[in-house]
C-alpha cells in the first residue's frame, strides 16, 4: 500500500472510529483499524459487538493493499501533523507515515487477521428518514438499563410487526419504558423481535445525527446492517428474551391527570434537591385540582412544592424516582403532559398529545 491523503479527510475517519475501536481488549487486533485501498478504498473498524465500514478518499494512489494499524496512535499522530500525509506499507509488519517534515514509523498487524464482516442471510429490509430512526432511538435510549444483570436490558428492542406495518423500539430497565411506533412498508410477513446493544444504538445515533438521508436497514437473525449515505453500521444482537413489553404498558388507567409540563419539571427539580442524596424518591399527593410534591432525609431535610393540575378523581398517594420522571418529562415536547394512574404500585403512564409516544414509570413503596 501506498497512498497520499489529505490530513482533514483522515482525521475525520479516524474520529468515526475511535469510540468504536477496543482500547481494553485482551485481542490486540481489536484496537487496530483496516483499511484497504484500491479502486474503492475503505477503512473498518469493530469491537465484535458494532462495527463500521466507511470510504476514505486518498488524493493518490500509487499502490493499493490492505492492512492493521492502530487506530489510537494513528489518529494522535495525524492530528499533530499538517498538510497531506503519505503512508507506506512495509509488508504488513510496519508502516511509514510522512507528512511535511514529520516522519513516523508504526508497528501493524497482518489484515487477514482482522474479523470478517459478515454477511447477512435471512433478512427484512426497512428504509426510513434518518431524523426519524434518530428521533425513535433518542426517545426511548434513556429507558434502557445501563449496567443490570439481566443484559436484554442494557439494550434496545426493534419490533417489525408486517401486519400493521409498525415499526416500534422500546426501552426498559425494568422499572421505567419508553416506547414510540413508526408506519413502515414491509416486504414481508414476518414478525421480527431483535435486541440492539445500548452502547451500539448510542453510537449508531452519531452518524443518523450528521444529515438527512434516508438509511437503509437489514435485520437478520443474528446481526443488523445500517446503511446511512456512505457509511455502514454493523450491530452485532444480543441474544435473549426481551421483557413483553405490550403487557407493561398499562390500558384503562381511569385516573386521568393533565399537568402543565415545565412546572411539574420545575416543581420536581426543587424538591428533589433534597432526594438526590439518597434514592431520588418523591412523594406525589394527588387530590382534586392540586398536586403536592414533597421529599424526606432523615439526614438533611425536607421539601414539598405545590402546583396546579387538571384532576377530579379522588385523592391518591404516590411515589416515584424523580430522575425517572425528569428523563420522562424532557423526552416529552408539548406544553401540557397527560398522567394516567389506577392504583399507588401499579404502572403509570405519561404522556403527550402523541399516541405514537408512551413513558411507563413503576411507582415506589413510600
Amino acid at each position: 500500500m501506498n497512498i497520499v491523503i489529505s490530513r482533514d479527510e483522515l482525521l475525520k475517519r479516524l474520529s468515526d472510529i475511535q469510540s468504536i475501536v477496543d482500547k481494553k481488549t485482551t485481542m490486540p487486533i481489536l484496537g487496530h483499524f483496516l483499511m484497504s485501498t484500491g479502486e474503492s478504498s475503505f477503512i473498518s473498524a469493530t469491537d465484535l459487538e458494532t462495527a463500521i465500514k466507511e470510504p476514505i478518499n486518498p488524493a493518490e494512489v500509487k499502490e493499493g493493499g490492505d492492512l492493521c494499524i492502530p487506530a489510537r496512535k494513528l489518529f494522535e499522530i495525524v492530528k499533530e501533523v499538517e498538510g497531506d500525509v503519505s503512508m507506506e506499507s512495509e509488508g504488513q509488519e510496519w508502516l511509514r507515515i510522512g507528512a511535511g517534515r514529520s516522519s513516523f514509523r508504526l508497528a501493524c498487524m497482518n489484515p487477514d487477521d482482522f474479523p470478517k464482516w459478515p454477511k447477512l442471510a435471512d433478512s427484512i429490509s426497512i428504509r426510513m428518514g434518518s431524523e426519524k430512526l434518530l428521533e425513535m432511538i433518542e426517545l426511548t435510549l434513556y429507558a434502557a438499563g445501563e449496567s443490570d444483570t439481566r443484559y436484554t436490558l442494557n439494550s434496545l428492542l426493534f419490533h417489525i410487526r408486517p401486519d400493521v406495518k409498525r415499526f416500534t423500539v422500546v426501552g426498559t430497565d425494568g422499572h421505567r419504558l419508553a416506547a414510540i411506533d413508526d408506519t413502515v412498508e414491509l416486504a414481508t410477513d414476518r414478525e421480527m423481535k431483535v435486541i440492539i446493544p445500548r452502547k451500539s444504538a448510542s453510537e449508531l445515533r452519531r452518524f443518523l445525527s450528521s444529515e438527512a438521508v434516508t438509511v437503509r436497514m437489514q435485520i437478520a437473525p443474528n446481526h443488523a446492517s445500517f446503511v446511512i449515505g456512505d457509511v455502514e453500521f454493523l450491530v452485532r444482537l444480543i441474544e435473549g428474551t426481551y421483557p413483553d413489553y405490550e403487557q407493561v404498558i398499562p390500558e384503562g388507567n381511569e385516573k386521568r391527570v393533565v399537568i402543565t409540563r415545565e412546572e411539574f419539571i420545575k416543581s420536581l427539580r426543587r424538591v428533589s434537591v433534597i432526594s438526590r442524596e439518597r434514592s431520588n424518591a418523591v412523594k406525589m399527593d394527588l387530590s382534586p385540582g392540586l398536586l403536592k410534591i414533597s421529599a424526606s432525609n432523615p439526614d438533611i431535610g425536607d421539601a414539598s412544592d405545590e402546583i396546579a393540575v387538571d384532576y377530579q378523581g379522588e385523592a391518591i398517594s404516590l411515589g416515584f424516582n424523580a430522575r425517572y420522571l425528569l428523563d420522562a418529562l424532557n423526552a416529552l415536547t408539548e406544553e401540557k403532559v397527560v398522567f394516567e394512574l389506577q392504583e399507588p404500585l401499579t404502572p403509570t403512564l405519561l404522556r403527550d398529545g402523541r399516541q405514537d409516544y408512551r413513558c411507563v414509570i413503576m411507582p415506589m413503596r413510600i
